[in-house]
């Protein structure tokens, strides 16, 4: 038997109902902010995101699907969705026209990484990108859209912001952050001080615990910032308190790819174990530019969708799936020609299997159906069918014409 590879995984059932209801939940949300919807390519070009990503980023040194194409291109399945957007945004000239704009996208990515619990090699985020504006008010509007999509689908969240200051402020940080590092080198993991002449930066975000003690009094991002920097993070602030998005300023929170700067945030979640992050994103405003297109400002965000599977409770009043069933194989003939009306309407299933009453309502449940529909014996003879409404637990026996009503 071929089983799937290790860390890639069949989305079905359950899952798949949440899967889908967490893509329509977030694309009408975003919608609602003038987001449209883009496809970019699976495959790109591995040139695209060394240059995009960083050569010191843990996926471009260690995770990347990576291979020669029969045309001896060097290409990758993309690792994250930020590079294509913006790639796709330079290659259609959109940077040259000067105006606004705003993408979300969804769809699989791939890292070669030790598969857990959330972390798959084969994952699938949704995300935003907008490009064009620089003003704070985007920073806040994109983290008041990511938290609108958590309430609608009532996930509980803490959020944490920081600002990464900007090509002003940076150098003077990034050399006293050196200095400090340097000191530190002989009790620091071997990816830190790997990282520490490459981009000193990236660890304030390593995971290793005795580097993170190490890290506490390690000079502050925020305590460096140019007065332009300084400015916008406690505009944020300002406006993320005035619109009651409850926050914590988090020094060492630092984005995990090189293009980002000045506004990082992450939503964390605390239901799902040692992988907390459940979104993050934040402004790169040099990203579009790195690229070779024109400078452009941009902020965006991804949300990974299978760490949020588990935290989604599916509404009841969702589905409007009739599931049809009958209690003896003679009659599954009837059901044809009553799901051949309804599917006009609405979603029809139909179990071609005779089976009882009570295990008929538990395939129906499974399915997430709203009503579920059975014909038996007498049912048959007069035209009837028994219905249950499976929110209400209502249920009576009606004509079959009366079921387009329902």
């Amino acid at each position: 038997m071929i089983k799937p590879l290790r860390g890639m995984k069949d989305i079905l059932f359950e899952d798949a109902i949440k899967f889908e209801y967490f893509i329509k939940t977030a694309s009408n949300i975003v919608r609602n902010y003038g987001y449209s919807y883009i496809e970019t390519p699976i495959l790109e070009e591995t040139a695209l995101f060394k240059r995009s990503v960083g050569d010191s980023s843990d996926i471009v040194n260690k995770e990347m699907y990576q291979f020669i194409d029969k045309g001896g291109r060097d290409v990758c399945l993309r690792p994250e969705g930020t590079a294509g957007v913006v790639r796709s945004f330079i290659s259609n000239k959109l940077d040259r026209t000067q105006k606004g704009y705003r993408f979300f996208y969804y769809g699989p990515m791939f890292r070669y990484e030790r598969p857990q619990k959330g972390r798959l090699r084969e994952f699938h985020q949704f995300g935003c990108e907008s490009f064009g504006e620089s003003s704070v008010y985007e920073d806040y509007t994109i983290i008041e859209m990511i938290s609108e999509i958590f309430n609608a689908l009532n996930i509980g969240y803490k959020l944490e912001i920081n600002s990464l200051g900007c090509s002003e402020c940076m150098p003077d940080y990034k050399e006293s952050l050196v200095k400090y590092l340097d000191n530190k080198k002989d009790k620091l993991c071997t990816d830190c001080n790997n990282r520490i002449n490459t981009n000193p930066i990236r660890v304030l975000d390593c995971k290793v615990e005795s580097c993170k003690q190490e890290l506490i009094d390690a000079p502050k991002i925020t305590d460096n910032l140019c007065e332009n920097c300084q400015r916008d993070f406690k505009k944020l602030q300002e406006l993320l308190t005035q619109n009651g998005i409850e926050f914590s300023v988090n020094k060492n929170l630092v984005r995990g790819l090189d293009y980002y700067n000045k506004t990082a945030f992450e939503f964390v979640s605390s239901e799902i174990g040692a992988q907390s992050a459940i979104a993050g994103g934040g402004r790169y405003d040099k990203l579009v530019e790195y690229l070779d297109g024109k400078s452009t400002p941009a902020v965006g965000f991804a949300i990974g969708i299978e760490r949020v599977l588990d935290l989604i409770k599916l509404p009841k009043s969702d589905s409007n799936l009739i599931y049809l069933g009958a209690l003896d194989d003679e009659y599954v003939p009837n059901l044809l020609s009553i799901a051949k009306d309804l599917r006009e309407k609405q979603e029809v299933f139909i179990e071609f299997k005779s089976k009882k009453m009570a295990n008929h309502l538990k395939s129906a449940a499974k399915m997430n159906a709203l009503y579920c529909g059975i014909i038996g014996e007498n049912e048959a003879k007069e035209g009837l069918i028994w219905v249950k409404n499976l929110n209400t637990q209502e249920q009576k026996v009606i004509k079959i014409e009366q079921l387009i009503n329902l």
